[in-house]
């Protein structure tokens, strides 16, 4: 464990590099278009300011032993504790010795608890890859070519899970929810009862809109209406920051990503399935279409090192499994609970604050917005990038807008794990205060 100073660091304000960091400049882009390319380009394009000079007044900072860095509060990645990254710098170690087993059997063992999940038909998963590896872990595994899936869309990432469905032969249907607001709950009815659907995926948050899907509530409508159909949950912007009860809402896989409110650096697949999921999986008529992304290679690797016993298909990030047993630690020293209503707290503040400040957010319903991540529209005559640049000034680094329709006229904001919940942190006081300053330097008054 890193010993932290008993007093608080005052750290000077450094230059975001444009080299590691994307411009500002946000592109819109046509309806339907979903190239590799201009999706690259476009996610590219929507975190960061273009470099500036070094900068003289120091920043408050809180206490730790990390060298001097821009405060990322973006949606993901978030900023690491000390304890995460002291972790991600363990000495090699064989992914089959002893150690290591013991580690990744007590991570996974961890995640049951994130997930709140006791069923043991069930089986988690931390995989070498991206949060992106686990929509082609449910096309590629749960859905055959030719099957439907029922897409419920928020957002941009409804989009490209549809995409990704398509990819493998399923044949993906969105229903769209007008921009900032939610699918109304008959229409998700209606569609499931005019054909079958073997599954029906929901972005819990969608990190482009802020807004927050009750799957819960969406959980138990198709339990009712269609219960041969899985509900697969996209949570990689919710998983540690909203409640999510795998087990009493009777979902079917949760995916998600570390870099987000599981504060881990990125690199690594996690999701849960239930014995549902891997019934209908083993009961496939072919094969996975996917080598690396199989259940079929993959199940019995995490059942074994559940059980404290080495395993191979892939090597594993074992880096990566240290940091995220670090965190799961962390984050489950106080009742889950617990967390979620602080962060609930802080997201009450910072949305009552930035609306203050004469600001809306994209996000249109009272109880559906997002409590890890706000997303705000920028005021008439304000210029994105400018803004940004301005906010950079004072070493806090934003995202821009992502949906298509509006990339230029909104930031977003992400406040999940350490930076939002932590002991003794006042990155929010600096990134509010920086928001407010940085309006006015571009000519805006509330």
């Amino acid at each position: 464990m890193v010993k932290r100073d008993s007093v608080e660091n005052r750290r000077s304000l450094l230059p975001i590099d444009s080299a590691t960091v994307a411009s500002a400049t946000v592109s819109t882009f046509s309806a339907g278009n979903t190239t590799a390319a201009l999706r690259l380009n476009q996610i590219s394009s929507h975190i960061s300011p273009p470099r500036r000079p070094l900068q003289t007044k120091p920043a408050k900072m809180p206490v730790s032993t990390q060298a001097a860095h821009p405060l990322t509060l973006i949606p993901g990645p978030v900023e690491f504790t000390d304890e995460v990254l002291s972790a991600m710098a363990t000495p090699s170690q064989s992914h089959v010795s002893p150690q290591f087993v013991e580690v990744f059997g007590d991570a996974l063992a961890l995640l049951r608890k994130l997930f709140m999940n006791e069923d043991k038909s069930a089986q988690a998963f931390a995989i070498a890859g991206a949060g992106t590896l686990g929509w082609d872990f449910v096309a590629a595994n749960l859905i055959e070519p030719g099957e439907n899936a029922l897409v419920l869309h928020t957002g941009f990432f409804a989009d490209s899970f549809a995409d990704c469905i398509k990819t493998y032969g399923g044949v993906p249907t969105q229903l769209v929810a007008p921009l900032g607001d939610i699918v109304p709950l008959e229409q998700i009815e209606a569609a499931l009862k005019e054909k079958p659907y073997k599954v029906v995926t929901i972005t819990h948050v969608d990190t482009s809109t802020g807004v927050l899907s009750d799957i819960k509530t969406i959980a138990a409508l198709v339990r009712k209406v269609s219960p041969e159909t899985l509900v697969i949950v996209d949570g990689v912007c919710s998983v540690g920051v909203e409640e999510i009860r795998f087990d009493d809402w009777d979902l079917d896989l949760v995916l998600t990503a570390p870099q987000k409110a599981i504060g881990v650096p990125a690199g690594l697949s996690i999701f849960i399935a239930s014995g549902r999921a891997l019934d209908v999986f083993k009961a496939r008529k072919a094969p996975p279409a996917s080598y690396y992304a199989s259940l079929a290679k993959w199940l019995p690797v995490m059942q074994n090192y559940e059980a404290k016993k080495a395993s191979y298909f892939s090597t594993p990030p074992v880096q990566n499994i240290h940091a995220l047993l670090a965190s799961l630690k962390q984050i489950l020293e106080i009742p889950l609970e617990t967390r979620f209503a602080a962060h609930a707290k802080m997201s009450d503040h910072i949305k009552s604050t930035i609306a203050s400040y004469g600001l809306t957010q994209v996000a249109v319903r009272d109880g559906y917005r997002a409590h890890g991540m706000t997303a705000v529209y920028i005021p008439e005559g304000v210029v994105l990038p400018e803004f940004l640049g301005k906010v950079a000034k004072h070493n806090i680094v934003l995202a821009g807008g992502l949906h298509k329709q509006i990339a230029t006229k909104y930031f977003r904001i992400g406040h999940m794990g350490v930076s939002a919940i932590g002991d003794d942190r006042k990155d929010f006081e600096l990134a509010l205060s920086a928001i407010k300053e940085s309006l006015a330097e571009c000519g805006y008054s509330a």
